[in-house]
């Protein structure tokens, strides 16, 4: 049992909860584009600890300890860390770069950090299977693959409340700093590489287009 991991989630919990209690706690610390700009950048890190709601929590809390093992056991305590920091961070700014004339838009969240912590796992073990709804086995790169095809198309559809975007950054920023730490994943899982960059290379292809 990890003292980091323990801590992160603790952290997610007692902040969250703080955020379910105290609507103005809620407001001060959440993603909001307008008061970012306006100075307020430490909402771009604060918000990666509240939630909307207990489910909300507990899936990105279960998706944690189900994935952060690969990375700790893989990366160790420091690099985990600047992953899952990372991906929060990138998802809030790619966030931001999609979103920056929004002055209304408002994201909570820890799904940045958390989808960066298990797209480094699906690159450190690409062969190890996942259960959709913990029953349909399918493999992790594939997963991986789908999940950012799928959230390219919510970005585009606007059709829903789950923020995307953060999902896509956490990934990338996950992608980007295994790669960084690890650069023998190049060579020794070349393919898996380049398959999980695909949805990334689309996504800017579609941006550069003025699609999304």
């Amino acid at each position: 049992m990890n003292i980091i991991l323990i801590g992160i989630i603790v952290a997610n919990v007692l902040i969250s909860w703080k955020g379910f209690e105290d609507y103005s706690f809620m407001r001060k610390y959440e993603f909001h584009v307008g008061s970012i700009r306006s100075g307020e950048q430490i909402r771009m890190l604060s918000s990666g600890f509240l939630h909307v709601d207990i489910m909300h929590l507990v899936f990105n809390m279960l998706t944690l300890w189900f994935f952060a093992p690969v990375v700790l056991g893989w990366l160790g305590n420091f690099s985990f860390v600047l992953v899952y920091f990372g991906s929060l961070i990138f998802g809030s700014l790619l966030t931001m770069v999609f979103h920056k004339n929004d002055y209304s838009y408002r994201a909570v969240g820890a799904s940045g950090a958390v989808t960066g912590v298990l797209y480094s796992a699906i690159l450190l073990q690409p062969d190890m299977m996942l259960g959709i709804f913990f029953v349909i086995p399918i493999p992790a790169y594939l997963f991986g693959i789908l999940y950012l095809l799928y959230s390219i198309y919510g970005m585009r559809a606007k059709n829903d409340n789950i923020g995307h975007t953060a999902h896509f950054g956490g990934a990338v920023g996950g992608y980007l700093i295994t790669l960084i730490k690890e650069p023998s994943l190049l060579t020794d899982h070349t393919l898996m590489v380049i398959l999980l960059a695909i949805p990334i290379v689309i996504l800017f292809v579609l941006a550069k287009l003025g699609k999304i």
